[in-house]
């Protein structure tokens, strides 16, 4: 999306909402009323631009496009364009990603159109990727509802199932890939603290890694992971541990907050409860 300079610029109020995992999110509202064409810009990283409510137009040297809740489109770097908004304003999700984050998405391919039809399901993507901006762990949850997003409007890189295996000539199936993932995890592997970094020690793609693990495990990547700590923390617990807050940062958890609603989410019970159903009240 367009971060209009000069008078346009007063007109358009752009809040990021999330800045993690080599993505930044940006909610974009236009006041609207302007017709005539900003300055010419260009970028250094790609952005998929989602519109939520109104329409505008954006140009190219392939043209004018008018994006709406319909029709999004994925801006790439090197690409100069101006935006006119003449629809009496509009609301936008911009989402930007870190050249290395694309890198290891998409490497070198590029769409056939800049133009995203969001259909439902790309809508329902759209929406629980807002909300995982919102939660607290951006290390899994979110870029895993960014890779379900990418994969609704972009689809992954035909040539990015599979990356070089980690030894030439070796064929590494996806169960092979979900065994590794699970044993980093439990073994709390320094790469396996974020999602990307974890398909970085596993030499295949993001998109690979979270598809296959769903399929072989039955669960999410985020859940697995969550349900690991969540047996880490019943274990501190019943050993008599009561600093949530030290046990919660030990752990990965963002904050004491985030730890008590992943451990009631997954056992009906805060940890305080558990403290007594375990019988070790503590202090």
């Amino acid at each position: 999306m367009s971060y209009l300079r000069g008078t346009v610029a007063r007109m358009v109020a752009v809040l990021s909402i999330a800045s993690r995992a080599g993505v930044v999110v940006r909610l974009v509202r236009c006041g609207g009323g302007h017709r005539g064409w900003s300055a010419p810009e260009g970028r250094s990283s790609p952005e998929l631009v989602l519109v939520r409510r109104g329409w505008f137009r954006r140009r190219t040297c392939a043209g004018v496009f008018e994006a709406d809740p319909a029709v999004g489109y994925l801006s790439l770097p090197d690409e100069e364009e101006t935006f006119a908004h003449p629809g009496g304003g509009d609301v936008c999700t911009a989402i930007q990603f870190a050249p290395s984050l694309w890198a290891s998405l998409f490497g070198e391919h590029r769409p056939a159109t800049p133009a995203v039809y969001v259909d439902a399901a790309l809508e329902f993507a759209h929406r629980r990727f807002i909300a995982s901006t919102r939660q607290a762990d951006p290390d899994y949850a979110l870029p895993e509802s960014l890779l379900a997003l990418t994969r609704a409007a972009i689809g992954p890189a035909p040539h990015l199932g599979t990356q070089a295996a980690p030894h030439p000539g070796a064929r590494v199936t996806d169960r092979d890939i979900v065994a590794r993932a699970r044993i980093a995890i439990v073994e709390r592997h320094l790469a396996a603290g974020t999602l990307l970094s974890l398909a970085e020690l596993l030499h295949v793609s993001p998109f690979r890694l979270s598809r296959a693990f769903t399929r072989e495990v039955g669960v999410p990547l985020t859940r697995y992971r969550n349900r690991i700590r969540v047996g880490l923390v019943l274990e501190r617990l019943e050993a008599g541990d009561t600093d949530l807050a030290g046990l919660a940062a030990d752990l990965g958890f963002a904050d004491q907050a985030h730890l008590t609603r992943t451990v009631k989410e997954h056992v009906g019970h805060p940890p305080a409860a558990l403290r007594r159903l375990l019988g070790t009240t503590g202090v």
